[in-house]
């Protein structure tokens, strides 16, 4: 049975062929018209630039009276196959190279007047004047040329070079040939290239994938491998901690429903039952009645607390809460706090022990600043000792304002201390009171005080206690104390 190979067009590695074979036909057609099509043209650009040369070497020579301009002459006309000729007022004056080489010379003597009449002809600022001459022989031309050496009234003294410009037909073959086996190798080597790089970089991206379909699965366990290049080594790694992370949130989740759904079980069990036995037993008693229905109402208190907590904590992580910032003396706010606690102070014994700065502003947002102290507070009462001290403390540390709610209670674990601000999360420690919490107080206090920016923790030592901490920036002052206002 056959199977047909499919090529994905969009891919990388088809791609990267097409990529390699492109600039390998392109240097390839690159080459072939530098050396066959241009070769020509560019031959004779170079014999035009050297006969410019020349003959501007002999202007200066013969300008300074060189004694060994005719050895000079010679020289460069044997070294550049040329042949020179000096002319005034039509006596031939010098004529390189002499002896035998006289005669192919005398065969471009046609072409002086020419030449001469050329240049004379020629605008003022022009120097110099050039054509080809057709020989006819081997089918190669000549390359004439014609500038002044001396430009006087009296006298004019030309110069003349004639410089054969050979054919390149054969040299042009034997390129052809060249760079056929050139070609094929090239094409070769570059297929090679294109199959080999293509599969080196798409490889590490299929096993990518091919993980990442996993991960989409479910299965946060993967690893993806990062032993390649650079920027696929940052994508393997970036995605191991997506992994991880959204591991992470899928076992907080499984957490949080097992959490909330406990909670959110016994006060409806709670409800469900006092509501049937008001119903069977004390609908017609009003004390028990009462009692009853006061339980449902808890309950149902308590319900509400949780709900609006995790409305509180969503907000907060999905940015729909913003603060409203102003002016807050957090000394004032903190004693308004304690001062719900009073109650606890007067039936159970509780000493809340305040000590603060008369002012202490900071900018904040008022409101979650009180949840954040209610909240430390309330875990205070929780977890303090025997003793059922809470001490408060505000102080000035530098440029910020350090608030401290510290407890004499058992303490807790210092491998347990990372986890206090987790929702849901309890420690070993176990309850001084009997508290109905939703066990959300510490997660808000950490995505109230991450929202303003503050600095917060916690210090704790078993058998001694706990200290919560926040910090926040002395609010600045809107102008400066004048001379007068600070002798008063």
């Amino acid at each position: 049975m056959s199977t047909k190979i499919k090529f994905d067009r969009h891919s990388i590695k088809f791609r990267l062929w097409m990529y390699f074979i492109g600039i390998g036909v392109g240097i390839l057609l690159l080459v072939w018209f530098l050396q066959i099509f241009f070769l020509n043209n560019y031959y004779e650009h170079m014999k035009t630039t050297e006969v410019n040369r020349v003959a501007s070497s002999i202007y200066h020579a013969y300008a300074r009276g060189d004694a060994g301009l005719t050895e000079a002459i010679q020289d460069l006309s044997i070294s550049n196959d040329f042949y020179v000729m000096m002319e005034s007022g039509g006596k031939v004056l010098l004529f390189m190279p002499e002896a035998e080489s006289l005669v192919p010379v005398y065969q471009y003597k046609d072409q002086i007047p020419k030449l001469r009449g050329m240049l004379q002809e020629a605008p003022a600022k022009t120097t110099a004047v050039s054509f080809k001459i057709n020989t006819g022989l081997e089918k190669y031309n000549t390359l004439a040329y014609a500038t002044y050496l001396s430009r006087t009234k009296n006298q004019e003294v030309f110069l003349y070079i004639f410089s054969p410009l050979y054919p390149v037909t054969s040299t042009v073959e034997i390129l052809k040939d060249q760079l056929f086996y050139v070609t094929i190798i090239t094409l070769c080597v570059t297929f090679l290239l294109a199959v080999y790089f293509a599969d080196r970089i798409s490889k590490p991206l299929k096993g990518i994938t091919q993980t990442a379909r996993k991960m989409g699965k479910g299965n946060y366990n993967v690893r993806f491998e990062a032993n390649s290049y650079s920027e696929i080594n940052n994508l393997a790694k970036t995605l191991n901690v997506t992994a991880y992370e959204l591991g992470q949130a899928g076992n907080r989740q499984k957490d949080l429903v097992a959490n909330v759904s406990h909670d959110l079980k016994t006060p409806l069990t709670m409800i469900r039952s006092y509501a049937e036995m008001i119903r069977d037993l004390s609908g017609d008693n009003p004390q028990k009645r009462n009692a009853h229905l006061a339980v449902i109402i808890d309950e149902s208190d308590r319900m509400s607390r949780l709900v609006s907590d995790m409305a509180t904590i969503t907000a907060m992580q999905t940015k729909k809460m913003k603060l409203h910032k102003t002016p807050t003396d957090l000394s004032s706010t903190a004693a308004s706090i304690l001062a719900s606690y009073e109650i606890l102070q007067e039936r159970e014994g509780y000493d809340f022990i305040f000590n603060a700065p008369k002012e202490a502003f900071v900018y904040a947002d008022e409101d979650k600043i009180k949840q954040v102290i209610a909240n430390l507070t309330g875990n205070a009462v929780k977890y303090c000792g025997e003793d059922k001290v809470i001490l408060v403390t505000i102080r000035k540390i530098g440029k910020v304002f350090r608030l401290e709610v510290s407890d004499h209670g058992p303490g807790i674990k210092p491998e347990e201390l990372p986890h206090v601000w987790d929702r849901y999360y309890k420690t070993s420690t176990n309850y001084v009171r009997e508290t109905t919490g939703t066990g959300l107080g510490l997660s808000i206090v950490k995505e109230i005080l991450t929202l303003h920016g503050a600095n917060y923790g916690v210090e704790s030592k078993v058998g001694k206690g706990s200290t919560f901490w926040f910090e926040l920036d002395v609010l600045r002052k809107e102008r400066e104390k004048t001379p007068k206002e600070k002798k008063s």
